[in-house]
């Protein structure tokens, strides 16, 4: 019989608990598209303004990949405190600090003002942004993970990740509408502040909704286990808990890092390179352009919790395989339907190459929060998922727009996007099935008890 401190909550405290989490990511990921867009059409010529415009860009895409840089410390500082304290009151935290950062980008300076200082301050706030959205995304679907049970977990863990294509969509669709009312002077004038000034206003509503949730009660019973531990062991020190993960779990951070590199490489293509390379090479306006990434943002939005609950019936695994290779194959079709330079063309290229991508990204906060122990599940699904970050997603759009300007095809960023697959393939396929696992149950040198163990196989032979 379960615990009372691991029964299921109810379906409105569990709906409040994802929408908490999702309103919280969709906040986040919104400051950190918007840059990405904004480094895309007019950083390059406010605080790059004397470069070659896409050599301007590409320096402007280098303060985007920054950002990613400071993910991983942001992920070994917020998992630390995360797997100590608990997870809600590093979420309140993140949720303030990439709120800060991004409405002061809106307050920023140009180059033409304060010179130099421009891109120093620019590249000071994105990585306060990057550092937050380190700590973020483990934080957010965790609590949701540990509060359902197995059976639909891949469902309910896949909501937070939806946070990510509604914060593209929220950012693209606000950029959208202002490059529509407004002339491109005035956009690149004072136009672009807009954006970032709102981020304000949505930390306070996100804000207001995190503190009415509760902390994870896997991580209460964890908590208590330790405590009663100490109490009839006497002051037994816990380790620190980088260091049980890397003793314990490092094959599961490994995969987790191979498992996001095509996840990661080709979402930053889809949505931010495309800005690049469909206004430069294709001939494509750039509304057009960010009218084709708001519509599969949608799409991408609604397929996610599907795909989710798919994992919930097959696997993590079958999923996660079928996103990785549909990505990879998708890439010369990808390019050369934008090539054509119609709309419809462009919005079937993007859409398609989401839902491959949502294949990927819906099953991967169960399928992560299910390989680690409660006390470093946090810091082992953040270190996995925020570290391959620097090598996937942060040099990303900086690569393709590099391959672009040496070899004028995108025939080398197609192949890129490949390759990254295939690693992905590698990881993945290596990797258990976590499907069943209980995730109270969960031993710290990865696997699970024997009731854990006897509950998989009996729901193996019922399937």
């Amino acid at each position: 019989m379960a615990s009372a401190a691991t029964a299921p909550p109810p379906p409105a405290s569990l709906r409040r608990i994802v929408a908490a989490s999702l309103i919280g990511t969709t906040i986040e990921w919104y400051d950190f598209f918007l840059y990405g867009s904004a480094a895309a059409l007019v950083f390059n010529k406010l605080f790059f303004p004397n470069s070659d415009p896409l050599v301007g860009t590409l320096l402007s895409f280098l303060t985007y990949a920054v950002g990613f840089a400071a993910r991983p410390i942001g992920a070994l500082v917020f998992g630390h405190f995360g797997d100590k304290l608990g997870r809600k009151k590093l979420l309140v935290l993140s949720l303030l600090m990439m709120g800060g950062a991004t409405f002061a980008i809106g307050l920023l300076p140009t180059y033409d003002t304060v010179g130099l200082a421009a891109p120093v301050l620019l590249t000071v706030l994105r990585l306060v942004q990057g550092f937050a959205l380190g700590g973020e995304w483990g934080g957010a679907v965790l609590l949701v993970s540990e509060h359902g049970d197995a059976k639909r977990r891949g469902f309910w863990a896949s909501w937070p990740q939806t946070g990510a294509p509604a914060g593209q969509l929220l950012a693209t669709g606000v950029l959208s509408l202002l490059t529509a009312l407004i002339s491109d002077s005035a956009f690149t004038s004072w136009g672009w502040r807009i954006p970032f000034l709102l981020s304000g206003v949505l930390v306070m509503v996100g804000l207001w909704i995190r503190l009415s949730v509760d902390e994870s009660p896997v991580f209460k019973e964890a908590l208590a286990r330790a405590e009663a531990r100490k109490a009839t062991q006497g002051d037994v020190s816990e380790k620190t808990p980088l260091v049980a993960v890397l003793r314990h779990h490092w094959r599961d951070v490994l995969v987790a890092i191979g498992a996001r590199m095509a996840e990661n490489i080709s979402y930053y293509v889809i949505t931010a390179f495309i800005l690049v390379y469909a206004t430069t090479s294709a001939g494509v306006s750039k509304q057009t352009a960010l009218n084709a990434v708001l519509i599969a943002s949608a799409v991408h939005f609604a397929v996610i919790p599907a795909w989710g609950a798919l994992s919930d019936r097959l696997g993590r695994r079958p999923v996660y395989l079928f996103g990785a290779a549909g990505v990879g194959l998708w890439m010369f079709p990808f390019f050369s339907l934008i090539d054509t330079g119609s709309f419809g063309n462009l919005l079937l290229a993007v859409t398609v190459g989401l839902v491959l991508h949502g294949a990927m990204y819906a099953p991967q906060a169960a399928f992560f929060s299910e390989m680690f122990a409660t006390r470093m599940r946090y810091s082992g699904a953040s270190i996995g998922a925020q570290f391959a970050s620097v090598a996937a997603g942060a040099p990303a759009p900086l690569i393709a727009t590099a391959l672009l300007v040496d070899y004028d095809s995108s025939t080398p960023i197609a192949l890129y996007v490949i390759a990254a697959a295939l690693l992905t393939l590698i990881a993945v396929g290596v990797a258990k099935e976590t499907r069943h696992r209980d995730l109270s149950h969960i031993a710290e040198d990865g696997a699970a008890d024997e009731k854990s163990t006897a509950a998989r196989t009996a729901d193996a032979r019922t399937a």
